[in-house]
């Protein structure tokens, strides 16, 4: 299983529905990559892929300034999992890799 490319999440918030997309590069057996939503591009930071979970951290300011933690599962083209910041509940997470990306 190999996560690398773009996916379009969407996460079920409290504030409603958001779209984000993901990229997760690999170069040299070290994950990196970067999302992208409501006019915000950030660094993903600690991404780390065992099997197939993926866990990374990222700081968003839109629609408010927040610390997340992902922790998903990815089966073929398709990711679940959830988004937690702080103290909030966790939110749901479901996307699907591009297609020809």
């Amino acid at each position: 299983m190999n996560p690398a490319g773009m996916w379009d999440l969407s996460l079920s918030t409290p504030i409603g529905k958001l779209a984000v997309a993901v990229e997760l590069r690999e170069e040299a057996g070290a994950w990196s990559g970067t999302a992208s939503g409501a006019g915000d591009e950030v660094e993903l930071r600690d991404v780390a892929v065992e099997g197939n979970r993926i866990v990374w951290k990222q700081s968003i300011t839109k629609p408010m300034r927040l610390n997340l933690t992902f922790d998903v599962v990815v089966e073929g083209d398709s990711m679940t999992g959830t988004s937690k910041a702080g103290r909030l509940p966790s939110s749901k997470v479901a996307g699907q890799r591009r297609a020809g990306a």
